[in-house]
């Protein structure tokens, strides 16, 4: 999604299209692997919803997360179709992500981190849930450097769709 100007909410579509794999192709950063061990963040899923797109909305300033897109997205979720995963530092909430779930396709939206390597962990800690469910595909929509160290990569919009097609007929439960 994206924002214009004057507020209005469109649909992105770039070309080419980023997804993170969801085989033996994600990557795991060996310094991450030490910090997963030592279980640094309690990782829930769903448990502060409104809170993690808030976190996501503040981190650079400026947004494309408007009060319209929180109230669309919290609807998303209370329908079921919207997802959160918070990582937890004692009782506050140091990073996570949101995205949509349709099918055996995950969306993700936005994330963030207060601390350092909670959005990772809950990076990670998704994909294991995506992985025990049966999904095929988690779309990212742009590469960046944070999550090219997980093996992100971009794919045509001729492939991304047949991608998509396949997953979106699959039945998935987050």
């Amino acid at each position: 999604m994206a924002v214009n100007r004057r507020g209005d909410i469109r649909w992105f579509s770039p070309d080419p299209r980023a997804v993170l794999p969801l085989d033996e192709r994600f990557h795991v950063p060996h310094g991450l692997r030490r910090a997963l061990k030592k279980r640094p963040f309690a990782v829930t899923f769903d448990q502060d919803f409104v809170g993690v797109m808030r976190a996501c909305a503040t981190v650079h300033g400026e947004t494309w997360i408007s009060k319209e897109i929180v109230s669309s997205y919290c609807e998303l979720q209370r329908l079921g179709f919207a997802h959160s995963v918070e990582a937890w530092s004692d009782s506050e909430l140091a990073g996570g992500l949101y995205g949509v779930h349709i099918g055996g396709a995950f969306f993700g939206e936005s994330m963030f981190h207060r601390r350092t390597d909670a959005s990772k962990i809950a990076l990670v800690t998704l994909v294991e849930r995506l992985r025990a469910q049966g999904f095929l595909l988690l779309d990212t929509q742009w590469t960046t450097p944070h999550l090219m160290q997980f093996g992100a990569f971009e794919i045509p919009r001729a492939e991304y769709l047949r991608l998509l097609q396949t997953a979106l007929e699959k039945r998935c439960a987050f």
